[in-house]
């Protein structure tokens, strides 16, 4: 299971990520809040996926990322402009487990606007028990790496 989770959102989205923030931590992962906090908070989620990206960078990539915004999408388009992070909009338990699954990602995306609290749970609950193993995804993501190796300067 992961074991510490970054998480943002703009202000479109913190009751979500609240809402994620103490589900987390009832499941015993170490959570480290990026912001926004408030409604109010005129932060772009452009800034607050950097903030996010960056931690994981910093930890070797070791910890994960959440982000939500309204849909995600821009959240998920800002993260992947960084080199190793593999963001995907992931509004159901499939896509969430092959995001992982089949292209070791390590940054889930979701919309506050998109789906329901109980539903992001039930997501999250999965998503943080995945992980990675080599074998027929493997090819395919040792390729994405060349691709962004080639074009993230």
């Amino acid at each position: 299971m992961v074991e510490t989770i970054v998480i943002g959102c703009d202000n479109a989205a913190v009751p979500m990520k609240e809402m994620l923030v103490d589900f987390l931590e009832s499941k015993g992962v170490a959570v480290e809040n990026m912001g926004c906090n408030s409604p109010d908070d005129p932060t772009n989620y452009p800034t607050i996926a950097k903030r996010v990206c960056e931690r994981i960078i910093e930890s070797g990539y070791k910890k994960r990322g959440i982000l939500v915004c309204g849909t995600g999408i821009g959240m998920a388009m800002t993260a992947n402009k960084f080199k190793g992070i593999r963001a995907a909009v992931c509004h159901d338990n499939f896509s969430a487990e092959r995001s992982v699954l089949s292209n070791n990602g390590n940054v889930l995306c979701m919309g506050e606007r998109v789906i329901g609290h109980e539903l992001a749970k039930k997501i999250v609950g999965e998503w943080i028990t995945l992980e990675f193993r080599d074998g027929s995804s493997t090819p395919k993501v040792e390729e994405i790496i060349r691709i962004e190796a080639e074009n993230l300067r």
